[in-house]
C-alpha cells in the first residue's frame, strides 16, 4: 500500500500516540502545565485517557507519575522545540499512523481521535488535524501517516542547525493535510484564563456528571462502562421507598455484588434490577400498612390464627 492509499472503511485504524509535554509554559509563568488539574485530573492524564487505544504511547518530557504506563522520550537538547520533540517521540513508535497531541487538551475524547483517523484514511492525505473556533490549524491535535512525518523530518534534519528551534509549521507546511473542525476538542490551556474557563465548563449541568464519573473511574482504576441512568433510578427508588440513606448504600452493594461475580456492565444491570425490585416491594408493603395494616375487606384480620 502506498503512503497515501485510502484505508478500508468501517475498520478501527491501529495507531501510536506521541504526546508533547515538555514546553516552557511561558504564558502560564513557567507553571507545570501538564500537571495542572481540570476536573480533579491532571491535563496530561486527561490526554492519556483519550489516547488509551494507542498501541504505544510516547510522552516527550521529563518523567512523572501518570494515570497509565507510557514510554518516555526527550528531545536533544532538552528544550529544542516541538519538531525536535516529535522526532524523539517517533523513534519509539512502529504503527503506520501516529496521533500527535499536546498535553493541555482538557476536552479531548477517544471519539475525536477516531474521527481524525477516519478522515485521514478517507482522504489519503498525509495528516488530518483539528481546527479551532477561529478556523486555525491545530497540528498538535492531529493524526498523521508516520512515514510522511519521518520523511519530512529527515529532510529538515539536513539543515546546519538540525531540528532545533523549528516551528511546527515548517514540518506541516510540507504535508498534504485535511482538516476537521472541532472548537471544543481543540481547546487548549495556554493561559490562566483558559484554565479557569475549562474548569467552569466541565461543571456545567450538561457535563458535570459524566466528567465526575470519568474522574472517579480513573482514580479507582476502573475501566467499566455502565448505564448511569439505571443506577440513578435505583438510588431514587431506594431513597423514596425505604429511606434516604438507602440510596448510596444500595448502589454500593450493587457494585460490590457485581464485582464479586467478576461481571461487567450486564452484572451491574442485573444486580441493580434485583435491588430496585426489592425497594419496590418495600414500598408496596408500606402502602398496604397505610391502607389498613393487613386487614381484609370484611374488616377481619388476614393474619393466620395464633392458635
Amino acid at each position: 500500500m502506498s503512503d497515501n492509499a485510502p484505508e478500508a472503511p468501517g475498520q478501527p485504524v491501529p495507531y501510536d500516540a506521541v504526546v508533547l509535554a515538555g514546553g516552557a509554559a511561558r504564558r502560564l509563568g513557567g507553571a507545570d502545565k501538564p500537571g495542572l488539574r481540570v476536573g480533579g485530573r491532571a491535563l496530561l492524564d486527561r490526554v492519556l485517557a483519550a489516547c488509551a487505544g494507542a498501541g504505544t504511547t510516547v510522552v516527550v518530557a521529563t518523567r512523572r507519575t501518570t494515570v497509565r504506563p507510557v514510554r518516555w522520550a526527550r528531545e536533544e537538547p532538552p528544550g529544542a522545540g516541538p519538531v525536535a520533540a516529535l522526532e524523539a517521540g517517533l523513534r519509539l513508535t512502529t504503527a503506520e499512523h501516529t496521533v500527535v497531541l499536546s498535553a493541555d487538551l482538557p476536552f479531548l475524547r477517544p471519539a475525536t481521535l477516531q474521527r481524525l483517523l477516519t478522515a485521514l484514511g478517507a482522504t489519503g492525505a498525509d495528516g488530518a488535524l483539528l481546527t479551532d473556533a477561529d478556523g486555525r490549524d491545530q497540528p498538535l491535535v492531529a493524526a498523521y501517516r508516520t512515514a510522511a512525518l519521518r520523511r519530512e523530518l529527515a529532510t529538515l534534519a539536513t539543515r546546519p542547525d538540525g531540528l532545533a528551534g523549528l516551528p511546527l509549521r515548517r514540518l506541516t507546511g510540507a504535508l498534504r493535510l485535511t482538516r476537521v473542525p472541532d472548537p471544543l476538542a481543540s481547546f487548549d490551556c495556554d493561559t490562566w484564563d483558559d484554565l479557569v474557563n475549562a474548569r467552569a465548563r466541565i461543571r456545567e449541568h450538561g457535563h458535570v456528571l459524566d466528567e465526575f464519573i470519568s474522574a472517579v473511574k480513573e482514580e479507582l482504576g476502573i475501566d467499566l462502562d455502565v448505564d448511569t441512568g439505571v443506577l440513578l433510578d435505583l438510588a431514587r427508588d431506594a431513597a423514596h421507598s425505604v429511606a434516604r440513606p438507602a440510596a448510596p448504600l444500595t448502589t454500593f452493594l450493587v457494585g460490590y455484588a457485581a464485582a464479586q461475580g467478576k461481571g461487567g456492565p450486564d452484572a451491574v444491570a442485573e444486580a441493580a434490577r434485583k435491588a430496585a425490585a426489592l425497594a419496590l416491594r418495600w414500598e408496596e408493603e408500606s402502602g398496604e400498612e397505610n391502607n389498613g395494616g393487613g386487614k381484609d375487606d370484611s374488616g377481619g384480620s388476614s393474619a393466620p390464627d395464633a392458635g
